[in-house]
């Protein structure tokens, strides 16, 4: 797997990506949907470029040997904490390392901008997407904080917390 980093041309085929992964029909072939959780987009371009716009902030882009995007990872080093948002496998292709090899990458860019933690935060309903990160050296915290009420990251269909979880590096 290639390891990249995006650019703002990158934002339309990102979002249609990113919103691929999580929602809808074809978020349901993989593990990780959120189609059963939230209605409406993960993202759209602009929130997209937002998130290329901010300081010390990166999408990684973990690409197949043609060139294919497989899957990608929102970084940004925030003084001792890297926050990592908005993994995105491929739906047909998980399970085969993409999401793990773009989560050692963004614990890498967290260490590489001097951070001592790594942060995320995952709808507490997600059970078997806790679970996973919980395997991958990731603990709860105890502390939580509220879905985003803004319809550009999605319209709950029921009411939603995250869980913030936390692994030192």
């Amino acid at each position: 797997m290639i390891l990249t980093t995006a650019t703002p041309a990158d934002a339309p085929r990102l979002t249609q990506f990113v919103n691929a992964a999580y929602r809808g029909e074809t978020a349901r072939q993989g593990w990780t949907t959120e189609a059963d959780l939230l209605d409406g987009q993960r993202i759209d371009e602009a929130g997209l470029l937002d998130l290329l716009a901010l300081p010390d902030a990166a999408i990684l882009l973990g690409l197949g040997e043609e060139g294919e995007l497989l899957g990608s990872f929102h970084v940004q080093a925030r003084g001792p904490l890297v926050y990592l948002s908005m993994l995105a496998v491929n739906p047909a292709g998980q399970g085969r390392g993409v999401g793990k090899f773009l989560l050692r990458a963004a614990e890498d860019y967290g260490r590489q901008h001097g951070c001592t933690i790594s942060k995320m935060t995952v709808i507490s309903v997600r059970a078997e997407l806790i679970a996973y990160y919980e395997r991958q050296g990731y603990r709860q915290t105890g502390a939580t904080e509220p879905f985003p009420a803004d319809p550009r990251f999605g319209i709950p269909r029921q009411p939603l917390v995250l869980l913030v979880l936390e692994k030192p590096l």
